[in-house]
């Protein structure tokens, strides 16, 4: 396929311009340019040198990510940035950047995976971000107690979830913010919802969900968001692109 055509495809399936005045992350295709052609897609959550090397290592040709390079732009492209750059332009590897607009898919999304692993049913968009969202909410088919919704987020996603357990002994209602979402436990409890699912907490968390009376689970921030990228990358098969994932978890 050519590259042109596969950034301009992805911009539309995942509304990349919908969210251009929201994201300080430069979202569709961050370093490279659209001519040549695409035969093999990498995916990773992170632009790093780890995942930079192993993407020209496995011969592709786009390094689809998460999480890139460019956060409100560059001043000088010197030092760590020309480290990860450099090669991407030395091999000819365009990098695509998806930060928000994957976490606010409601199907190929971060949330919507996890909620896919949760079992959720009667989903709706969650996590207003300006006139966007970046996260869905849904009910659980049978209410989950806090240690058994701990224990499936641990299991299906590799991971230690830390729980603050202030809330329902029973959770039913759960909303999905991935990655650092605790900034939604207002809205989670003005909801009306038993849980929030993010991946990683900040100090003041706590308090927070302790005097909302909300359950919070912390299943790390790598941990909840492989599903993108892998969505999206069932997606590129379906063109006819190869793809492969380069995993490389943070513990974090």
């Amino acid at each position: 396929m050519d590259r042109s055509e596969f950034v301009d495809r992805l911009d539309e399936e995942l509304r990349t311009d919908d969210y251009a005045d929201l994201d300080a992350s430069a979202n569709g295709l961050q370093v490279g340019h659209r001519r040549g052609d695409i035969a093999r897609v990498a995916l990773a959550v992170d632009a790093a040198e780890a995942t930079i090397h192993e993407a020209i290592e496995r011969d592709a040709d786009v390094l689809l990510v998460h999480h890139g390079l460019a956060w409100d732009g560059f001043d000088r492209l010197t030092d760590l940035h020309y480290d990860r750059v450099a090669p991407l332009a030395r091999e000819d590897v365009a990098l695509y950047v998806s930060h928000l607009p994957l976490d606010g898919h409601q199907e190929l999304g971060n949330a919507a995976g996890v909620a896919d692993v949760l079992e959720l049913g009667d989903r709706e968009p969650f996590g207003a971000y300006g006139p966007e969202v970046v996260g869905t909410r849904g009910t659980a088919a049978d209410p989950y107690t806090v240690d058994d919704l701990a224990a499936r987020l641990d299991r299906e996603l590799d991971t230690e979830t830390q729980v603050l357990d202030f809330g329902p002994d029973e959770v039913e209602e759960v909303g999905i913010v991935t990655g650092s979402g605790v900034d939604w436990i207002e809205a989670a409890a003005d909801a009306g919802l038993d849980a929030l699912v993010t991946g990683e907490g900040k100090q003041a968390a706590y308090h927070e969900a302790r005097d909302r009376g909300l359950n919070v689970f912390l299943a790390g921030h790598y941990a909840t968001e492989t599903f993108g990228v892998r969505r999206v990358g069932d997606l590129i098969e379906e063109w006819g692109i190869e793809t492969t994932f380069v995993a490389h978890p943070t513990g974090l």
